[in-house]
């Protein structure tokens, strides 16, 4: 049954506090009497029912907070929150005055406060998924789970005051708390809210069903109470000479569950085992299946009916021993076996563990909420198999924003508004051209948190850029839209694309200082018949420049090095040695990379023993090592890579820019940001043209890195166009 709501609250600080039953420290009082001050002062402007009304709900919210958690700055919130609502207290003042913790806890609550009801108008459906979906809004975008509580006290408290409401409205609140409240309270393992919501939905939700089941339970009250009596002292008494000490007691079954249960197993009222029900509490564990075993030596068991959740506890950390036996008179009993704090999990779950400040408790409090952290994907709590819940630990991230009409997107980690663009329709995705996340304007590239509200820009007609398919730029994260994009430049014209494809390859490749490739060779690594469909796939975007680039290196490693190699100790920047290089059929030299052409891995090389500097490293095409070689080839010599991977190499790059202030600076920071060095640095400004260039030399590990560096650098503001300088 619904649990009994008690009398109307003393509106008066003292005598609400008298109420509350706490022994609150004199700070914590304190800090109440002032809030209640500040909800009483905020209100007293309003006609006398409707000021009575608001800090009464306030009041009621926060005794519902206090019977869960003794927690003063959970109970002083409601009231602090009506006095920011009605304007008399700015959020900056609350944190000023009761302390920062209070005041980040209040403002989450407020921030919380904008979802409004959860349910969709009149008229309109939710589907599970969305229903689900806002459950883990709820949970996701609560950094300190006490928000949580405060929500659904609040609407503990709004089902409780229904019974005047407009039926209407008594239906709408009713849905939203069976849908998403009460799982939100069985996530959390907080039983006794759970319970209270469902029912009080059911009565509103399904009046005469509500009726008819209360009728039944309370036919059969007087003879079942007067059994239970019997039996829980039977019980009492074979427990304690068995030495267990335990307090057992009999159990109310609330109307939803059975309910839920007779809809679940198609079986009428008289069916349903567990309307007879005791709860037997003892000390530890080892006494639970103590007790287990007396029980079942007094009373035949039914086997199907027996569940140990002690050693495999459910998803929310409930743990007990559930059994059903044949009890006198041939009567069906069910039995609950578990220690107090099993009982206190099962009523209060993640709220329990604000009751134990230090110690145990407090890695408990930790330990809950890195599970409920891995619990947010699971799709059923009650019912959930093992599969599912392997499939909920698998799953990535999510992160959960909303349209503007409210409805929940899931998205993944890292998403960005074009992702959320694709997720709502492929052709806003194609026309999107900017967003607003709550109400600013963003970047495409901007990564989505949970509970941002996201408004996209679009453009009458639109196209997807390829630059969106760049993995180095950012723009996406789901593989969906991805495919979405592809598929577009797959429809467009096949000629079209073809040169578009091939642009794109001789603008990488001449970015990246690569000559004398076989376009052939890298269509045939790629798996394409020819160099003019691998251009097309190109031009689609199934094939990434990244994997072009991939598939040119082949073409630049040198043969793998024989046994006649010896290596040398590795030095830092241009000073090569054998661990980077390796020289055959020579000694120990002195090895550096040649300045004019600066070579990186896997490029072909060749060496070239200068006079008194040792050998000096230039790649196979380098314009200066071809005029040494002419005049004394005798000095050049075999050589190849052989260095750890970790290894770093001089390149020259150039960057080409309009001029302006920060520029210089900006191009530092996404260096630093890349964890790429700086060897060396030139600018030059063109006044005429407010143009500037860049010359820089910088230490990277391969061509790939190089590529994204590139890449990056492009993207920066102002910048025209970045490359290596041959």
């Amino acid at each position: 049954m619904v649990s009994a709501t008690s009398d109307p609250l003393p509106a008066d600080c003292e005598g609400w506090l008298r109420a509350l039953g706490r022994g609150w420290s004199e700070p914590a009082e304190r800090q109440l009497r002032e809030a209640h001050g500040l909800a009483e002062a905020s209100v007293a402007a309003l006609p006398g029912e409707q000021a009575e009304a608001e800090l009464g709900r306030a009041l009621a919210v926060g005794s519902i907070l206090c019977a869960l958690v003794p927690d003063h700055e959970l109970v002083a919130v409601p009231l602090l929150s009506l006095a920011v609502q009605r304007g008399w207290l700015e959020e900056a003042a609350a944190q000023a005055r009761f302390g920062a913790r209070l005041g980040r806890l209040l403002g989450d609550v407020i921030r919380l406060e904008r979802f409004g009801s959860l349910e969709p108008a009149p008229g309109e459906k939710t589907r599970p998924e969305q229903l689900e979906g806002l459950r883990k809004l709820l949970l996701y975008t609560a950094e300190d789970l006490r928000v949580v509580l405060v929500r659904l006290a609040e609407r503990l408290h709004d089902l409780r005051a229904l019974k005047g409401a407009p039926m209407d409205q008594q239906r709408r609140l009713a849905r939203e708390a069976l849908d998403i409240y009460a799982p939100l309270a069985n996530r959390l393992g907080i039983g006794q809210l759970k319970w209270e919501l469902e029912d009080l939905a059911l009565r509103y939700l399904e009046p005469e069903t509500y009726r008819e089941l209360a009728r039944l339970v309370e036919d059969r009250r007087t003879d079942r109470e007067r059994y239970i009596g019997r039996l829980v002292e039977r019980i009492r008494g074979e427990l304690a000479a068995q030495g267990i000490h335990a307090q057992v007691y009999g159990r109310a079954k609330h109307l939803y569950s059975i309910l839920r249960k007779m809809r679940r197993k198609q079986v009428p009222f008289q069916e349903v085992f567990d309307v007879r029900a005791v709860r037997v509490q003892v000390e530890d564990v080892s006494q639970c299946y103590g007790a287990l075993g007396v029980l079942h030596a007094l009373w035949p068991p039914i086997r199907r009916e027996f569940d140990d959740y002690i050693a495999s506890p459910k998803e929310n950390g409930y743990q007990s021993l559930h059994t059903a036996v044949v009890g006198p008179q041939g009567r069906i009993v069910e039995i609950q076996i578990r220690t107090r704090e099993m009982d206190e999990n099962a009523e209060l779950g993640v709220a329990a563990h604000w009751r134990y400040k230090e110690g145990a408790g407090r890695s408990g409090e930790e330990r809950k909420v890195a599970w409920l952290r891995r619990l947010l994907e699971a799709r059923d709590d009650a019912d959930d198999d093992l599969f599912s819940r392997l499939q909920a630990e698998a799953m990535e991230d999510r992160v959960y924003v909303l349209t503007p009409r409210g409805d929940v997107m899931d998205l993944p980690q890292g998403a960005t508004p074009l992702d959320f663009a694709y997720k709502l329709h492929t052709d806003l995705g194609h026309r999107c051209r900017g967003a607003k996340v709550d109400g600013h304007i963003v970047p495409l590239t901007h990564e989505l948190r949970s509970g941002e509200r996201v408004e996209l820009l679009t453009a009458r007609q639109g196209a997807p850029s390829r630059d969106w398919l760049n993995p180095n730029l950012g723009y996406l994260r789901s593989t969906r839209a991805r495919s979405k994009i592809r598929q577009w430049f797959r429809q467009a014209d096949q000629a079209n694309n073809t040169v578009a494809g091939r642009a794109a390859v001789d603008r990488e490749l001449s970015r990246l200082g690569l000559r004398n490739i076989s376009l052939q060779k890298i269509a045939e690594r790629l798996g394409h018949e020819s160099v003019d469909a691998l251009m097309a796939a190109v031009g689609f975007g199934d094939v990434a420049l990244a994997q072009v680039v991939g598939a040119a290196q082949p073409q630049l490693r040198p043969p793998e090095p024989t046994p006649e190699l010896a290596p040398r100790r590795q030095r830092h920047s241009d000073e090569a040695t054998g661990d980077s290089v390796r020289v055959q059929g020579v000694g120990n030299l002195l090895i550096q990379l040649a300045k004019c052409c600066h070579p990186v891995p896997p490029e072909p090389i060749v060496g070239y023993i200068t006079v008194g500097r040792g050998v000096s490293i230039h790649r196979s095409d380098c314009g200066s090592l071809l005029n040494l070689s002419a005049r004394h080839p005798q000095r050049i010599i075999e050589v190849s890579w052989g260095g750890p991977a970790a290894a770093t190499y001089p390149v020259d790059i150039w960057i080409r820019a309009w001029d302006r202030t920060g520029l210089l600076r900006d191009v530092s920071t996404l260096l630093a940001a890349e964890q790429v060095n700086v060897i060396a640095v030139n600018t030059l400004s063109d006044k005429r043209s407010s143009t500037a260039r860049m010359d820089l030399t910088v230490e990277i590990q391969d061509l790939q890195q190089l590529s994204r560096l590139l890449d990056k650098l492009s993207r920066l503001r102002n910048v025209i166009e970045a490359g290596r300088r041959e």
